[in-house]
């Protein structure tokens, strides 16, 4: 299932995330990058540029809901 296929993926931020704006992020996929508005997925906080963050939930056909990718 495509819609599927970019949960779990990484990307990183465009353009801040946040409640009220639409973020921007890149991700990896499909052989290439593709940019995706983004939404947080917790509906809080902010997630500037240059986060590392995982798509957790994917609108068709441009839609993501991401939240931050800690290491450990």
């Amino acid at each position: 299932m495509e819609d599927a296929s970019l949960v779990g993926l990484m990307g990183r931020v465009t353009g801040t995330v946040g409640p009220g704006l639409v973020g921007e992020v890149i991700v990896r996929v499909r052989g290439g990058a593709e940019h995706f508005l983004a939404y947080p997925a917790n509906g809080t906080g902010r997630i500037p540029p240059g986060t590392v963050v995982m798509v957790v939930e994917h609108l068709p056909p441009r839609t993501v809901y991401v939240t931050e990718a800690y290491d450990g």
